[in-house]
């Protein structure tokens, strides 16, 4: 049984026809998942140890790591049956999109640690780890994987490059 198969399993009916509808964001959603975990183990080891005194730099490297991960999941199981760009032009835009999304990613966290004052010693090492948290790997995570979701749909694996190679 798949990935998608043992997910699906598990919904109830009228969710897993809705999921079934859009099987292609759910196996997103799953990549996502995945890299959200590579993406917080990653900045939490570096932030508690190496880069204890960079939260920030320790997060953008955590994010690129996960990126790498998110594009061989996405271009091999997400969007397979998509695009039709050389894999270079492909790559290129998609870590072009990534960039954009690494960036919408880092704004939060920054506003929180810079803007907002979370951070010790104006608060403590409680509200500054709750703050990083919710601002880092909740909101700009959200806010950077709808960006993403749209900018591979659109530009790194459209389903019109496929068609037109059908036709050709």
């Amino acid at each position: 049984m798949s990935v998608v198969e043992s997910v699906l399993a598990i919904m109830p009916a009228p969710l897993r026809k809705v999921l079934l509808k859009h099987r292609e964001l759910l196996k997103f959603g799953i990549v996502g998942a995945t890299t959200f975990v590579i993406d917080n183990a990653i900045w939490f080891v570096l932030k508690f140890t190496v880069l204890e005194d960079k939260p920030i730099t320790a997060k953008a490297i955590a994010v690129i790591i996960a990126t790498i991960v998110s594009y061989v999941l996405n271009r091999e199981w997400s969007f397979r049956t998509r695009g039709g760009r050389e894999r270079h032009h492909e790559a290129a835009l998609f870590f072009l999109i990534s960039g954009c999304g690494v960036g919408i990613n880092l704004i939060p966290p920054y506003i929180s640690r810079y803007v907002l004052d979370l951070e010790t010693p104006h608060v403590s090492l409680l509200v500054q780890e709750t703050a990083d948290f919710i601002s880092g790997s909740i909101i700009g995570m959200l806010l950077a994987t709808g960006f993403r979701f749209w900018g591979f749909r659109k530009w790194v694996f459209p389903d019109q490059l496929r068609e037109q190679k059908t036709y050709d």
